[in-house]
């Protein structure tokens, strides 16, 4: 297992190397230049980036270079937001550049078995927002099948999702029961729920 370490920081390179050497093949570069220079020469399992080494325009050249090597980015000041910048720009570990020796071993050797290390900040942050985008695709599929009735199967669907009858709904709109029916049986195919509650989620989801 080669791993590359990448870091200005004298103090913090032999702290990664007095946890490392002894079960990894290690090599060091100290600057951004010697970084993107040893990436393009040969691909490295691992390569752990000190954050200050390297702004994001630097990152993606990296990436470039080595597209197999995973990455594992260290922060001084971790955020959510710098996480998942660099997540997106295909990062697989991301973590305190100050993280205990013990966690930055098992970090390490979670990376290096293929899965992903985050800190539970970003990854509560990647859930979140996974799951915003999930209900916006929901509210916006509901938009759409709701947008095919007419203004009185709308009129009727929003009273199916209040619970109403189809007695309640046809006195409340003076028209026939069997009238109602008629419309359900088109909201139905219209928005594929098949039944009142389904329907009823729909409504109540758009």
């Amino acid at each position: 297992m080669d791993i590359l370490l990448c870091c200005a920081d004298d103090a913090v390179l032999k702290r990664w190397k007095d946890l490392l050497e002894s079960n990894y093949d290690l090599e060091q570069v100290i600057t951004a230049r010697e970084l993107k220079i040893r990436c393009a020469a040969s691909p490295f399992d691992l390569i752990l980036i000190h954050r200050p080494l390297i702004d994001t325009d630097t990152f993606i050249e990296i990436r470039r270079a080595t597209p197999l090597s995973r990455i594992f980015l260290l922060s001084d000041q971790p955020d959510e937001e710098e996480g998942l910048t660099f997540l997106k720009l295909g990062i697989v570990g991301y973590a305190n550049t100050y993280i205990s020796s013990e966690r930055l071993a098992e970090a390490v050797r979670v990376i290096t078995s293929g899965a992903v290390w985050l800190g539970q900040k970003v990854m509560q942050r990647l859930i979140l927002d996974s799951y915003a985008k999930t209900k916006e695709k929901a509210v916006a599929d509901s938009e759409k099948k709701l947008d095919s009735l007419t203004k009185r199967e709308r009129e009727i669907a929003n009273l199916i999702s209040q619970g109403q009858t189809n007695l309640e709904i046809a006195a409340n709109l003076d028209i026939a029961e069997r009238t109602v029916k008629a419309h359900l049986s088109s909201i139905y195919e219209k928005t594929k729920t098949g039944s009142r509650l389904n329907l009823a989620l729909l409504i109540n989801r758009g």
